[in-house]
């Protein structure tokens, strides 16, 4: 993990890479809590028996879900000290790329793509990428947003 002591020392960071995370798993039960969180039970979500006939040979994890890991994923890369207050202030580029099957493992990379000074705060890009464990292409790529208040 890696501490920044502070919006100035973030303010720095552009360009950084944060490396990456530990696998983690997305089993069947997380995809029916999701499902059950947002309303959303599609069968290609939480019906195993018809998806195993779908086209994805089981069921999958709603992009959703994948991307809602992002916070969990970025807060096991870095940590800003010293701040009275961080604010997810929105997402730029967001694209599902691969189904994630159930009870894959998916990890984040991470880069500090560009850092803004405010007054009294800084707001930094994040680009990361969800792998997804044995392909080709990631699960999730997404510019996130985030401030950073001193």
């Amino acid at each position: 993990m890696q501490v920044f002591e502070g919006i100035a020392e973030f303010a720095e960071a552009a360009g950084r890479d944060l490396g990456v995370t530990d696998w983690v798993v997305i089993d069947q039960e997380r995809i029916n809590a999701f499902a059950d969180a947002t309303g959303d039970h599609q069968w290609i979500h939480v019906d195993e028996r018809a998806a195993e006939a779908g086209p994805f040979g089981g069921t999958v994890a709603h992009g959703f879900l994948t991307l809602s890991l992002l916070p969990i994923l970025l807060h096991e890369l870095y940590e800003v000290r010293g701040i009275t207050m961080a604010v997810n202030y929105g997402l730029g580029r967001v694209r599902f790329v691969s189904p994630v099957p159930a009870g894959s493992r998916i990890r984040a990379r991470s880069v500090v793509a560009d850092v803004t000074s405010l007054d009294g705060a800084v707001q930094g890009v994040l680009a990361t990428t969800i792998e997804l464990e044995g392909a080709e292409k990631p699960a999730v790529v997404v510019e996130s947003i985030v401030r950073y208040v001193a």
